[in-house]
């Protein structure tokens, strides 16, 4: 009996290591940007990004330098249509537990976004302050098609979303 113990152990100590739940992307990977073989500037905007679409090669580390040239946080977040309104949702749910009282009724605080209450570290986006920069790098697994998005609270509906299509 001790032998089937022990074994069962092993095998369980022998399983490869998954990313944190919620943390496992279809279409690739963080990887640190000393892997990166190419740099692609973006400017967040407003409610836009420039360039408003990206192509990129399956296998390809890509080091995303994004430019934060609006008047509030915006972020850079990676992921299909579904994600980006879960994420939303996670938003959304982060505006709730800020101090209302700063916010004012329906208006949003964005001062307390990228450095307060909305700040958070999933492994495919970047939140960036008004003025500042912020550093992503994805190695992207297989074709296919996703977004780039903002989804602070109302962003995404405004139109800041973006195309990137990941290729042969």
């Amino acid at each position: 009996m001790k032998g089937l113990i022990f074994a069962a152990a092993l095998s369980v100590l022998s399983l490869p290591v998954l990313a944190a739940p919620g943390h496992e992307f279809a279409f690739g990977q963080p990887a640190p940007a000393a892997k990166a073989t190419r740099t692609v500037q973006v400017v967040l905007g407003d409610m836009y990004f420039e360039p408003g679409d990206l192509t990129v090669k399956a296998g390809e580390t890509v080091r995303f330098v994004v430019t934060n040239k609006g008047q509030v946080p915006h972020e850079f977040n990676l992921g299909d249509a579904t994600m980006h309104a879960r994420h939303q949702q996670e938003m959304l749910a982060m505006q709730g537990q800020m101090d209302h009282s700063a916010m004012g009724h329906g208006s949003m605080d964005h001062s307390k976004m990228a450095g307060g209450a909305m700040k958070h570290d999933d492994p495919n986006m970047v939140m960036v302050d008004p003025g500042k920069q912020g550093e992503l790098t994805w190695t992207f697994s297989k074709p296919g098609a996703i977004e780039f998005a903002c989804n602070v609270p109302g962003h995404y509906q405004a139109g800041m979303v973006g195309k990137l299509t990941i290729a042969q």
